[in-house]
């Protein structure tokens, strides 16, 4: 069984917080015993390349400048998650995963997954455990988003989902998780809520290092929300 995780890094060297987080969340997935190939699509991102080198890694890595986005747009899930597919398919998988890098996964992960019996899934982790500045939050209740979702995919169902995403022209931040939901019901296959098997630790950046505040949010949030209105 093989893995293709889709995740994108923030710029290396603006925020040694930002750096720590992304690191952890590569050695926790190269801890596991399992063959485990990154999907990286980066948007100019400075210093990333050089930190997957050094990881000594297994990835499909693209760089797509940020000149050929649109004007303003950062970067975008569609675009990440159209490579991806297109790895998927020229390749022999079985799971396909999208993450974000500031989570530690647990060790446990593809022995979870490897019990259950469907042939075809889509698996929801939520954090269970959110730490900021240090601190932790709590580690009994689900915390913001799912930041950790698995598929297991058929080479027919990875088809389609590549078919489903050509008008979902989404950029820069959110509805990540609403789309990837959308997309299994498209897909028709199951899907489960894995929180209680598995305890995911989710760390707070540091917004502080690039320009990405509470306004920019909303006002991509808003944008990208018309794809399911």
């Amino acid at each position: 069984m093989k893995a293709l995780w889709l995740v994108s890094f923030r710029p290396i060297g603006s925020s040694k917080i930002n750096d720590y987080y992304q690191s952890l969340f590569l050695d926790s997935i190269k801890s596991i015993d399992f063959d485990v190939t990154f999907s990286l699509t980066q948007f100019d991102e400075k210093g990333v390349k050089e930190f997957v080198e050094n990881k000594k890694i297994k990835s499909f890595y693209e760089n797509i400048p940020k000149k050929n986005l649109p004007n303003n747009k950062k970067y975008s899930n569609k675009l990440m998650l159209q490579n991806c597919l297109n790895q998927f398919l020229d390749n022999d998988f079985q799971y396909l995963i999208y993450s974000t890098a500031d989570i530690i996964v647990p060790n446990n992960l593809f022995n979870v997954l490897s019990k259950i019996k469907e042939d075809e899934f889509c698996a929801l982790i939520y954090p269970n455990t959110h730490i900021t500045n240090g601190v932790i939050k709590s580690s009994f209740w689900p915390h913001y988003g799912i930041d950790l979702i698995v598929f297991k995919l058929s080479k027919d169902k990875a088809n389609k989902f590549r078919e489903i995403i050509k008008n979902y022209n989404q950029y820069d931040w959110g509805i990540n998780e609403n789309f990837y939901i959308a997309a299994s019901e498209a897909l028709e296959i199951k899907r489960m809520n894995l929180f209680k098997q598995l305890s995911v630790l989710k760390f707070e950046n540091d917004f502080g290092a690039f320009s990405e505040d509470r306004s920019w949010q909303i006002e991509s949030w808003r944008e990208n929300q018309g794809y399911f209105l």
